[in-house]
């Protein structure tokens, strides 16, 4: 069963510097996934870390179980193209960068498959970091280093925001243009019945003076 949703209609968002983080959790059975739609400018890094948690019924809670599997696969809606198909334990995370402005769907399941007579349940988190990507952090130790890893974040956060920019540009000028197209095949058809009018009108007024004059003659 598939399970699809506006991504910021069930999120608490962050909003940071060109980039943002959403944090989430749902519930779904065996068989079931469940796909969120983000919506990406071109070339925005997005990284997202997920835990799975089944239902215990002896315990009456949500546990870490080593049997459960999560899948991933991120797809653009636009060309049905790919980014990621994956299979992985209950935790993990995943990252991906959007080669084409547009939505994208974000579906994520479990490798269990339905079954006759017990149904598992399961819980699962999901955080969704996009345009935020920090490059190698745990690896400068050093004052300079981190200086240096700062005005990466800067740097990449101020090029998220000029990739968003070219992106609301785009399409103000996609739909501008399509404003321009339906004004002027608006503008021919009124034109089209001016003169159709007019048509009909002289032929009238010609029929009717036919009419008339025939009428005197008799």
């Amino acid at each position: 069963m598939l399970l699809t949703s506006k991504l910021p209609l069930y999120i608490v968002s962050l909003i940071l510097i060109g980039g943002y983080v959403n944090a989430l959790h749902f519930y779904l059975d065996a068989g079931e996934r469940r796909c969120f739609v983000e919506e990406l400018p071109t070339d925005t890094i997005v990284e997202a870390h997920y835990r799975a948690q089944e239902w215990d019924d002896k315990m009456g809670q949500y546990v870490h179980h080593d049997s459960l599997g999560v899948q991933v696969n991120v797809e653009e809606m636009a060309t049905g193209h790919n980014v990621v198909k994956s299979r992985g334990p209950a935790e993990g995370k995943f990252t991906f960068t959007s080669h084409e402005a547009g939505d994208h769907s974000i579906c994520l399941g479990t490798n269990y498959t339905a079954g006759w007579f017990a149904v598992r349940h399961v819980r699962m988190y999901l955080d969704v970091a996009v345009g935020a990507a920090k490059r190698d952090a745990e690896h400068d130790r050093t004052h300079i280093g981190e200086v240096a890893d700062k005005l990466r974040g800067l740097n990449d956060k101020l090029e998220s925001i000029r990739r968003e920019q070219r992106f609301q540009r785009e399409r103000e000028s996609t739909f501008r243009d399509l404003s321009e197209s339906v004004n002027s095949k608006a503008a021919w058809y009124i034109l089209a019945q001016i003169v159709v009018l007019l048509f009909t009108c002289a032929w009238q007024l010609r029929h009717l003076r036919h009419f008339f004059e025939d009428r005197k003659v008799r």
